[in-house]
């Protein structure tokens, strides 16, 4: 209802509609928190394995640390996917593409590691995904003019990411 006044109103007094051409304002993109939703799909498949290993001594603890990690898991590996989704939607450009034919594959792999670290416990797809993700971030730093660097997140699961070198 308000929306077909606020329509009367645009009509009656003529105001143009804004219009935008992206999500965000250009130049704000980074694959960092795609990155570390990754490494976080790792910690929990981490967590959920020190979890089992421990044993059920108390079965709804249990349950219900195992439900939370992997609610953690999930969230993250949707949150990863989607950032790399609008960095490929809204800044990924032909001419890019074109410097680095590998991107389009690269792009469907992680979705797919994406969609599998959702549905499984494995952590390899799980580091997978996070080779992947810095495969991205690399290319993405690249087309920028940005030097990367190589370095164990100082957190769990401390694997390799790659980081701007600023």
């Amino acid at each position: 209802m308000f929306y077909q006044i606020f329509e009367a109103l645009d009509k009656k007094f003529g105001v143009e509609r804004a219009q935008a051409h992206c999500d965000v304002p250009c130049g704000i993109y980074d694959p960092s928190s795609a990155q570390i939703a990754a490494l976080t799909v790792v910690r929990m498949m981490d967590l959920m394995a020190d979890l089992e290993a421990k044993g059920h001594d108390n079965h709804l603890a249990f349950i219900n640390s195992m439900a939370r990690y992997i609610a953690v898991k999930e969230e993250h590996a949707e949150k990863a996917k989607h950032e790399v989704r609008v960095i490929w939607g809204d800044y990924i450009k032909p001419e890019h593409v074109e410097k680095h034919p590998e991107l389009t594959d690269l792009v469907f792999k992680i979705m797919r590691l994406g969609s599998k670290v959702r549905q499984t416990a494995d952590r390899e797809a799980g580091v997978q995904f996070v080779e992947a993700i810095n495969q991205f971030a690399e290319i993405f730093w690249e087309t920028k003019g940005v030097a990367v660097k190589k370095a164990k997140a100082p957190y769990a699961p401390a694997l390799e990411m790659v980081y701007p070198n600023l």
